[in-house]
């Protein structure tokens, strides 16, 4: 059976998981929090050079934790940080979390790592004083999860840019016989998602149904190792700056995964922002992907066997991230001096 988008061609295709978004326009910014309906296991696996993380050494599989109730992705930059707390206090007034014993006396912890992503400098109002508004965007968010969600210009992907275009939030699932996969990304990258001198994603070999304008790759490739790297960078606009970027984003499966296969799976899932962006994993990127395993399909009990669905989730994976990176791109509207995609090149807006 050959592998197909789920039914609304999102990470929430990927039963017991939610989405929910908060953000503001006039701020440019915002946060998207992953929710699964029981809690589950985590992994995640850091390539930027400036990244921004909360919660992910406790993912590491020698630690105690095995499973976890959320996952934030926010903008602000270590302001962003907050939006964890807030999403905590919001799992954690509804009994969600973390006990050593069911009789526990003690509140429940809520265990829900993040990462956040650069966007202060893209002319939003971040006059905020003492009270940055992602906590409360993090409860917010936690508050608006449900199946269905909005794309490109929405919660992490408010304001971010996909090298010299607007980036956005952008999503992909994928069903294989019985295991279901899906990704969710904040496309704020140093690099382009666009092949040099043409309107035609990085991504198109990976694209299903048309899911980001069936442009496919151009006809004539242009020499891409002969164009200037930066070709499409955010570069073109500004000189790169530390922790001026980043692309951040969630797997989601319902493989019954280890904390240490959960963790070669979010390994082999960032080749999928190497297929979709570049340059990718830079100096001035804080790339981090995180991998959340429902377990509601057993995987095959035979090590051969194991190992032989192990590989063919990690490679899915990775196509679907690529997959989100172009959708979100995709998806993203203009924003003040920002140029999104459709603009830029209209003819694939009727596609």
């Amino acid at each position: 059976m050959p592998i197909r988008p789920g039914p609304r061609n999102l990470i929430t295709d990927v039963g017991g998981i939610a989405v929910g978004n908060a953000q503001s326009s006039s701020v440019r910014s915002g946060v998207t929090v992953i929710l699964p309906e029981d809690r589950a296991v985590a992994a995640c696996d850091v390539r930027g050079g400036a990244p921004g993380t909360r919660e992910t050494d406790a993912l590491d599989p020698t630690c105690l934790v095995e499973a976890v109730d959320g996952v934030v992705l926010s903008g602000g930059s270590v302001y962003g940080l907050e939006a964890m707390s807030g999403a905590v206090a919001w799992l954690g007034a509804r009994g969600k979390g973390f006990r050593l014993a069911a009789d526990e006396v003690a509140p429940a912890s809520p265990v829900v790592p993040g990462a956040i992503l650069f966007d202060l400098p893209n002319g939003g109002d971040k006059a905020w004083g003492e009270t940055p508004p992602y906590r409360a965007w993090g409860m917010e968010a936690c508050a608006a999860a449900a199946r269905d969600f909005d794309l490109g210009n929405a919660g992490a992907g408010m304001g971010a840019m996909a090298g010299n275009l607007k980036g956005g939030l952008g999503s992909a699932s994928a069903f294989d016989g019985d295991l279901e996969l899906g990704a969710l990304i904040a496309v704020n990258a140093f690099g382009s998602a666009v092949i040099p001198g043409t309107g035609h994603f990085w991504a198109a070999p990976y694209e299903l149904a048309g899911e980001f304008g069936g442009r496919g790759w151009p006809r004539t490739m242009p020499p891409v190792s002969e164009a200037e790297p930066f070709a499409g960078s955010r570069f073109d606009i500004a000189p790169p700056a530390p922790g001026g970027n980043t692309t951040i984003g969630v797997v989601a499966t319902n493989a019954a995964l280890t904390k240490a296969e959960a963790q070669r799976i979010a390994i082999m899932a960032q080749d999928g922002l190497a297929r979709a962006l570049r340059p990718i994993h830079s100096h001035v990127d804080g790339d981090v992907l995180f991998v959340l395993a429902t377990g509601k399909v057993a995987l095959a009990a035979g090590p051969l066997d194991r190992l032989m669905q192990l590989m063919r989730v990690g490679s899915v994976a990775a196509d679907c991230v690529a997959r989100a990176v172009a959708r979100g791109v995709y998806a993203a509207a203009d924003m003040g001096n920002a140029v999104s995609y459709r603009s830029k090149f209209p003819e694939s807006a009727a596609s």
